[in-house]
């Protein structure tokens, strides 16, 4: 059976389509998009979770609605991150790349800091500094992350890199809730950890895992956008 004129364009049409999601430009999205949805829930839903089992009061848990501020009023020092280089790191990979990698480090230290705190004995410092520094850091990850793909990817790709990073950001989020929450039970049950060190270790790996953000914003290029207005 001979195809029709329009089956034979419509073939290489579909392929392109498909194609398009892998181009180094819409896969370098695709991980940042990860990156960027895996600190969310570290911060909010499963921190309560790990404060709901070491017996937090129910007051205290309920302030953690302050902590989501950051993601709301990020408007405000967007421009900043917009117009000014990070020191050190911008003229060495560029505006963007330089607070990609800034914003991603600080949040492997508040991670980090988040990991060692006690929720138990001092909620108000989970709730106020480290939960806080950790949705500031991942609010200001998110700024960069929507400037790099608007300015990296042409208009042909910006639908399929939205695609792609949304995709990803919810595997983002599922890493840092259920992902999480089995690995604590995990080093809990399994390895004989106690409540506190299981807790430690699964945040810890989630920490880890922000290098996967890293190791994009080394591996991406500089927008020229960017690079020409640097």
């Amino acid at each position: 059976m001979t195809a029709t004129p329009d089956t034979a364009t419509a073939r290489p049409r579909f392929a392109d389509t498909l194609a398009v999601y892998l181009k180094p430009r819409v896969l370098i999205v695709l991980f940042l998009g990860f990156s960027a949805g895996l600190p969310l829930a570290l911060s909010s839903s499963t921190l309560l979770v790990w404060m709901r089992e070491v017996g937090v009061d129910l007051g205290v848990i309920g302030l953690f609605a302050l902590v989501g501020t950051p993601y709301t009023i990020k408007f405000l020092w967007a421009p900043v991150v917009d117009a000014l280089d990070v020191p050190v790191l911008s003229p060495l990979f560029g505006r963007r790349r330089g607070w990609l990698l800034f914003s991603q480090l600080l949040l492997i230290v508040s991670i980090a800091l988040l990991a060692f705190s006690d929720p138990a004995r001092a909620p108000w410092y989970v709730v106020f500094a480290a939960a806080l520094f950790v949705a500031t850091a991942s609010a200001t990850q998110d700024i960069v992350i929507d400037a790099f793909r608007i300015e990296s990817l042409p208009e042909s790709e910006q639908a399929a890199g939205m695609a792609a990073y949304v995709a990803a950001y919810r595997i983002g989020m599922l890493a840092s809730t259920a992902g999480a929450l089995f690995l604590v039970s995990g080093f809990e049950e399994g390895l004989g950890f106690d409540k506190e060190a299981s807790w430690t270790a699964g945040y810890l790996v989630m920490a880890a895992l922000v290098v996967i953000g890293i190791a994009t914003a080394f591996l991406a290029r500089e927008p020229e956008k960017s690079a020409v207005r640097s």
